[in-house]
């Protein structure tokens, strides 16, 4: 049996494959090597005890994950995995490996994620890579859950907000500046904790301030993320992640302006990337 897993850095989704179509699907908290230690990562899948029921029978792992941009990152996301899935051959890579696998459509194509946080990649089918690098939620992030979340608060904490969506925002939180602060700054998590915001946002998303903020914001993403690559223009662009999903008429509003031709927009790419290891890795294995 064989485990594939796409991990962002809100949520996990599982996929036991055993055999050549039989699947089984799971869930977890995403783990992510920056905020997530080795043993969080071991306790939290012994919590789930249908994930304990099979560890011993599971013998690869293909985990695909948010934050896992090097080798000693990745270590810790395997050393987790590996105290609880003793017989398992463990890959680690990427979450833009698993975001560029699942959009592939047989023809060279910049994938980009946008969720709980942002980045993107070029794939020609063979090899996957980027031009600039994931800033993470502090620096970069643009277009993300965590960047709009960021601008909510900001705005709500400097008395930017119209006044109803400012009355709404403080019935439905009940929080105050301190409250926001221990949060963000004192807290694990706070990129997770920061891009919670976005249902609000979407409740309001006919408002013309979030209207405008997450049509710049997207506008931005695509600036930094997409047009940095030469051929930007001749290769569709595709979008994988929550945020995306739900905002879709504003990513066609930044690309339709700056000449870029979209693709997929899926919010979730655990399934486009079960196919592709079904297609073009697990053959062998599978037969």
């Amino acid at each position: 049996m064989i485990f594939i897993i796409e991990s962002g850095s809100t949520k996990s989704d599982w996929v036991l494959i055993d055999g050549k179509s039989n699947q089984s699907f799971f869930s977890t908290i995403g783990f992510n090597p920056y905020f997530h230690t080795a043993e969080i990562i071991e306790s939290e899948i012994k919590e789930n005890l249908d994930l304990v029921a099979v560890a011993e029978s599971i013998k690869s792992i293909y985990f695909y994950g948010a934050g896992c941009s090097s080798v000693e990152l990745n270590k810790i996301v395997h050393a987790g995995l590996s105290r609880v899935f003793h017989s398992a051959e463990i890959i680690v890579e990427h979450d833009l490996t698993a975001c560029a696998y699942s959009t592939y459509q047989g023809s060279p194509a910049i994938s980009c994620i946008i969720g709980t946080g942002s980045n993107s990649c070029y794939f020609d089918g063979e090899t996957v890579s980027e031009v600039v690098p994931a800033l993470g939620y502090i620096l970069g992030d643009e277009g993300s859950g965590s960047y709009f979340g960021k601008k909510l608060l900001s705005s709500y904490l400097y008395h930017k907000l119209p006044s109803h969506i400012a009355e709404d925002f403080e019935k439905t939180f009940h929080l105050s500046k301190d409250n926001i602060v221990e949060n963000v700054y004192k807290k694990p998590n706070a990129n997770v904790y920061i891009a919670s915001f976005m249902p609000f946002i979407a409740k309001h998303r006919e408002e013309n301030f979030f209207k405008v903020m997450v049509e710049e914001g997207m506008r931005n993403f695509m600036e930094v993320h997409v047009c940095c690559y030469p051929n930007y223009k001749e290769v569709p662009v595709h979008f994988v992640g929550s945020i995306a999903q739900i905002f879709v008429r504003e990513v066609e509003t930044a690309a339709n302006s700056l000449g870029i031709k979209i693709g997929q927009i899926i919010q979730k790419p655990i399934q486009g990337l079960v196919s592709y290891h079904q297609n073009y890795i697990l053959n062998k294995q599978l037969n």
